[in-house]
Formats: C-alpha cells, structure tokens, sequence
C-alpha cells in the first residue's frame, strides 16, 4: 500500500466476530509478506479452534478479571487453579504493580495488537512514562506482567501464553533493603514513646490507651520479627505460652512463644516464634475488651475489629515527627522498618541465621542479602579487634 510507504498489510475476515483483523507485516518484500501472512493465519485458526476471542478484550478488561480472578487466593485457605492462597499484603501489591501497567500501557489498549515482544524494553518504557524504577522493580514487575498474560492465555483472552523481556542482570548490591532504625534512632523512639502514652502529653483517657496500644505493637514488631500484617491477624489463641527467663548476662526478661498459623504468614507456611518481649503482650491483654482464643491481639477499642490502619498510619507520622525524623519517608522508615531493626539486632548478636530465618519466616538468601550491610560492619568489628596464638596456635582474643 502506497500511504503505508510500500509495506504489506495483512487483512484478515473473522466470520464469528464479523471483523477484519488488520495487521502491517512490515516488510515490502512479497515473498517475506506471505510468509508472515501464512503464519498469522495459522496462528488465528488455531486461535479460533481454541475457542479464542481475536478481538474486543481490552489490556484493562484483562488485568480487571486478572485481579478478580487473584482477590479470590486471599481468602484464608484457599487454592484456586493449582495457586496457593495469598495474603491481603501480596494482593495489594498485585494490585500496585497493575496501576503501574496502566500508567506506561493505556488500558484501552486492544490484546489484539500485543504480542509477547510487546513489554519486551519494560524499563525504558517505564522511564519514558516518568517512572524511575530499579532493576529489581522490573524485574517484579515483569514477573506479574507474565502472570497476568498466561491468566489470559488460559481464559482465551490473549493469543500468546507469555512476554518477552529483555533480560535483567541484578548484581548483590543491587538488591535494595528497606530503611531501618540505627540504635541511636531506635532509642530516641523509645525515649519518645514514654512521654507519647504519659497522661500530660494526652489528658484524654482513650486516646491515651490507643497510644498505649501503638506503644507496644512497635516494641513487639521488633521483638519478635513479624510482619506487621501477621501481628494485625494473631488472636489470643496463637500466644502459647509466656515465661520469665534471663539474657546470657543474668537479666530478667520475658519469653513469650507464639504460633504464625499458614493462613496469615506472608508466606502461607506455619511457624513458631521464640522471642523475647512477652511483656508487651501481657500489658495488652490486660488492657483489651476482649480475651478469648478466637480474639485478635491487636484490635479496635471494643476488640470487635482489626486495629484500624488508617489510625496505625497517623499515629506513625505522628511519632516519626516527634522523634525527629520528618523525612522518614525518604528514609523508607514505616512499622517494616522495625521487623529489619529485630532481625538486624539478632545479627549482631550472632543468632544463626538458619534460625533467625525460621523465626523470621524468610529464607537465609534473603537474609543474606538483605543485610549483607550488618555483615560488612560487623567485619569492621571484628578488624579492630586484637588477638595473638598461644604455644599450642589456639587463637586468643586481647
């Protein structure tokens, strides 16, 4: 065709939909066009025999019933199409990551006109929509974006079952970590907290109580490693056990162990924590409204609800603004921060990893190069330390 500068087209009738598909092969040489034009027949046919729609979804209709189809995995025990349940946490990141789509790709856009090398430069599309994201980002990304296109090649809504990518290289130092507290900032918050829940800085008896409550969900979360969203989910039933015990200096302290049950660990597998911090859940449970197993820990003022996060999220700025750290979101300083200051401290303290990473409910990868930072300071420690041999080569520390 002369007004498409002398490349072939390719036209195609589609009785059951009572369209054409239009298609350039982008070639103007004839033997190549018929080529192309072969194989997009025969990959229309097959389509159609499969019982595929060629035209009228959408990008958006796709990820819409994509996301349909997925808010079904969050309920508690479900397994749906050979996928584990997932967690309200991981479905809201579904969830972010398909408005990210919609910004670089307009949802109006036809499955009709993509094909798998249609998200292949993903980055550069994302910089070129004004998003300056990482590598790891990308890779997330694409990895969902895969997700969502073999949904619909099952659902005969695509008619290809995977995209392309570029390939992504992400080297150790890389992989972002999250921000968290350095010791002296995470003594100024407690510092802080004792004046936040004191009767002169709130008279009001019920927002006081509320702060109380606030006060020791901090202390738990970097205590026992959990995640914020398993915390907001565990009932009186799942606090086994609360003993005293003593530190390896002979100070008291107070052992609590609890059980993650599956349905809400991140990770839908079950697990037990040994931590200390058992304080903070005797002074919660006896403040709350309600006690029995079937209760949440951390619930609303009369314990018929979960605590809710819109309130967590002013009290956090509010403290985060006390403390003196305005900017904490800059910093990436949010209720997370507290679980990697918990798994940062046992580091330190040279807890196993193995066994850090199964009260943590990660793995010791993750683990290991997430805080590969506390690693290189502690090397820095141990460089600074002296030692000599003695006669027999057994090394001794001065």
């Amino acid at each position: 065709m002369p007004r498409s500068g002398n490349v072939f087209q390719f036209r195609m009738w589609i009785a059951g939909e009572r369209k054409y598909v239009r298609k350039s092969l982008k070639t103007s040489d004839l033997e190549t066009a018929r080529q192309r034009a072969e194989n997009r027949v025969f990959r229309i046919a097959s389509d159609l025999d499969q019982g595929k729609a060629v035209f009228g979804a959408t990008l958006g209709d796709l990820i819409d019933k994509y996301l349909e189809w997925r808010a079904k995995d969050v309920q508690l025990g479900l397994v749906s199409k050979g996928l584990e349940g997932i967690s309200e946490g991981r479905f809201s990141t579904i969830q972010s990551q398909c408005r990210a789509i919609r910004k670089v790709k307009p949802g109006t856009l036809k499955l009709s006109e993509l094909d798998a090398d249609s998200f292949y430069d993903w980055q550069l599309m994302c910089q070129d929509a004004g998003r300056n994201i990482t590598s790891v980002t990308v890779r997330n990304e694409t990895a969902t974006l895969n997700q969502i296109v073999a949904f619909g090649f099952r659902e005969g809504l695509c008619h290809f079952p995977k995209l392309n990518f570029r390939p992504i290289t992400i080297r150790k130092d890389q992989v972002g970590r999250r921000g968290t507290f350095s010791l002296d900032e995470y003594n100024t918050l407690v510092r802080f907290l004792r004046s936040y829940v004191s009767k002169k800085a709130c008279p009001d008896d019920e927002e006081r109580a509320e702060r109380r409550k606030i006060r020791d969900l901090i202390y738990i979360l970097s205590n026992t490693c959990l995640r914020l969203g398993e915390l907001r989910k565990l009932v009186w039933g799942d606090i086994q056990k609360v003993k005293p015990g003593t530190d390896k200096k002979g100070r008291a302290l107070t052992i609590v162990h609890l059980g993650v049950r599956a349905e809400i660990a991140k990770t839908r597998s079950a697990r037990k924590v040994v931590s200390r911090g058992g304080e903070y859940f005797v002074r919660l449970k006896r403040e709350a409204e309600r006690t029995e197993k079937t209760d949440l820990v951390l619930s609303n003022a009369d314990g018929t609800k979960p605590f809710p996060k819109r309130r967590l999220y002013q009290h956090w700025d509010a403290i985060m603004n006390g403390v003196g750290i305005p900017d904490y979101r800059d910093k990436k300083l949010h209720f997370y921060s507290l679980r990697h200051f918990g798994i940062t401290c046992r580091i330190r303290s040279n807890v196993s990893l193995v066994t850090l990473a199964e009260m943590a409910g990660t793995s010791v990868a993750h683990i290991e190069s997430h805080y590969a930072h506390v690693d290189g300071e502690m090397m820095e420690q141990a460089a600074m330390q002296n030692f000599s041999y003695d006669e027999n080569g057994f090394e001794i520390k001065e």
